[in-house]
């Protein structure tokens, strides 16, 4: 076991150098980074990705101003691909987007302080740069589809530039989003207008299509928030939680690939999300297609289910890819207990080297576990880490852990009861009372919470429970913490600039898989004092009698957010006596005269 050890050890050092080693060796191959990655590209798609990288930087800039922008770069480009050793060639790709980016005019006027981000060295410039992009920009109006038959007729007579501007509409509006998940959604976009452009009646088909239209608005949201989760995850935590993430959701969904191919495909993996998160977009672009074509060229290695999505045109085998179901794990796979807990060499193969022992325990834990959450699996690696090292120092470390499984055990009751708990909540009451329960809860943890504030938290919390507990009970749990983790690190990072309290910051300081659990236990904060009574906060005026009942209903809601706030030791029955009266106060109010008066009154 020794051996086996010390070889994943080895493997895992040269997996991590592989890629490192192969760029540096590739990159003296072709002495211009932008003429190698154009003639990987091609001239449509290094357009595109362009685009996207400068659409991301620039979000308030128009298409025609970063046209100019994409024309320079290209030019450069065909420069470079005829004659590599020219000076300005042997830049970096981000250099390249960069210095455009700081010879626009009047960058200031528009950007304000970003343009100060020109004055730095690279790679710091970038950094400032990225510290500057706006997560759904509010100053970008919403999309307006044209008119049937002038969409229709700019496909036919433009696709490109079409397309050209949905990238950008996309790229400006999703500054997180990875350029291939974009040229993923534009593929998607062009087979609609494909679809209707040849009907009779364009319009009717655009209509039904619009259903799929919004869908991809939505999925491009839904896919930057989780994309921009991973970076924060690098970027925070580091590369070895990166890794264990990773690690951990590739050996639930590829449980036949052996155990090396799965560590080199999560270093690949790690290295192009450097790249997509460092907004090198066409590297990103680049190096994501090689990583498909590799997976592609080994699909017997990995599985079966990605078979239909390596038959695709390689810009869309990225998102098949990823939504591809879990390969069936295999059959007759041997517990762990005998080699992990009833060992009496365990201490033996961990002590040579750590992280190359729990790499491979976490690998076969996952590939026999695909119904546990990633977060879950972190945290059963984690306990039993924290067991290993307290044990291999005694003289008797296998009586030690030898109770192991009833230590992991706790970590699994306490997911699946919280699962199986809200699930029930969210199935047998509906939506709207779910959501109730969670405002009062939450509210009551983190009560110096803004009122809007906590009710965006109870709205993006029930909307993980419509998603997750409609699933098959076997992929609850992953769903679940999934997006709870990504909702409690967005609270987390405002923390950082705004504290709300004690218990919150103790969680935010918890290791990354035991926030949600930390969150989850949070009782009342007993440290909060009730500001002193504010009539403003109970304040209703005559339009909320013509609202219509949704707008109501968030009335409602946030003056329930306002009661707990003033007394978080009310009761339940208390909280639904006042909150039920609401209606009945709406119904009396809004007959009178003095509608402003009444509503004072009550």
């Amino acid at each position: 076991m020794k051996w086996l050890t010390l070889i994943s050890f080895v493997f895992l050092l040269s997996s991590a150098r592989s890629r490192n080693l192969q760029r540096t060796a590739r990159d003296a191959d072709h002495k211009s980074p932008i003429a190698h990655r154009y003639n990987d590209l091609k001239e449509e798609t290094f357009k595109a990705v362009s685009m996207i990288t400068f659409a991301q930087y620039l979000q308030k800039c128009s298409y025609d101003g970063l046209s100019k922008l994409v024309k320079d770069v290209v030019d450069l480009a065909h420069k470079c691909v005829a004659n590599e050793d020219a000076p300005e060639c042997t830049k970096s790709l981000p250099s390249v987007f960069l210095d455009e980016i700081c010879q626009v005019e009047n960058l200031r006027d528009s950007y304000g302080d970003m343009a100060d981000c020109c004055a730095k060295a690279d790679p710091e410039r970038n950094h400032c740069f990225l510290s500057f992009r706006v997560h759904q920009p509010d100053f970008i109006p919403p999309y307006q589809r044209p008119a049937a038959d002038v969409i229709c007729k700019e496909y036919q007579d433009g696709r490109t530039q079409l397309l050209g501007h949905f990238v950008y509409a996309v790229a400006r509006r999703n500054p997180f989003l990875h350029a291939p998940a974009i040229l993923g959604l534009a593929v998607e976009y062009e087979n609609a207008l494909k679809t209707c452009c040849s009907e009779s009646d364009v319009g009717a088909c655009l209509d039904e299509k619009v259903c799929q239209i919004s869908v991809i608005k939505e999925r491009a949201k839904h896919i930057g928030v989780k994309q921009k989760h991973g970076c924060r995850l690098l970027e925070k935590y580091g590369e070895r939680v990166f890794q264990a993430n990773k690690l951990t959701r590739m050996s639930q969904k590829y449980p036949n690939a052996p155990y090396p191919e799965v560590v080199q495909m999560v270093h690949k993996v790690q290295d192009v999300y450097k790249e997509c998160c460092d907004g090198d977009m066409v590297e990103c672009v680049d190096d994501w297609s090689e990583v498909v074509a590799s997976m592609c060229s080994k699909q017997d290695v990995f599985s079966s289910k990605i078979k239909p999505c390596c038959e695709l045109a390689p810009v869309e085998r990225t998102k098949c890819i990823m939504e591809a179901d879990f390969d069936d794990k295999p059959d007759n796979l041997p517990s762990l207990v005998e080699k992990y807990i009833e060992n009496k060499e365990v201490c033996n193969s961990y002590e040579p080297n750590h992280d190359a022992f729990l790499s491979e325990f976490v690998y076969e834990y996952s590939r026999r576990h695909p119904e546990y959450s990633v977060e879950l699996i972190m945290r059963i690696t984690k306990g039993y880490e924290t067991l290993l090292e307290k044990c291999c120092k005694l003289d008797n470390p296998a009586e030690c852990y030898g109770n192991a499984v009833v230590e992991l055990n706790k970590h699994i009751k306490e997911t699946e009861d919280v699962v199986k708990t809200n699930c029930e909540l969210f199935n047998t009451h509906g939506e709207a009372d779910f959501l109730k329960g969670l405002l009062v809860r939450y509210t009551k943890k983190m009560p110096q919470v803004s009122t809007d504030t906590m009710f965006e938290i109870g709205k993006k919390m029930t909307a993980v429970g419509k998603k997750c507990c409609s699933l098959p009970e076997q992929k609850r749990m992953s769903c679940s913490e999934h997006y709870l983790s990504i909702i409690i690190e967005d609270m987390c990072k405002r923390q950082q600039t705004t504290p709300i309290n004690d218990q919150v910051s103790q969680c935010c300081n918890e290791l990354y898989s035991y926030r949600r659990p930390c969150f989850t236990a949070m009782g009342t904060d007993t440290k909060y004092v009730p500001p002193p009574f504010d009539p403003m906060m109970f304040n209703f005026d005559k339009s909320l009698c013509n609202s219509p009942p949704a707008e109501r209903e968030v009335q409602q809601l946030k003056l329930l957010i306002n009661l707990v706030k003033r007394k978080p030791q009310m009761t339940e029955e208390q909280l639904s006596t006042i909150t039920g009266g609401f209606d009945t106060m709406l119904g009396k109010c809004c007959k009178q005269s003095d509608v402003e008066g009444c509503f004072g009154e009550e």
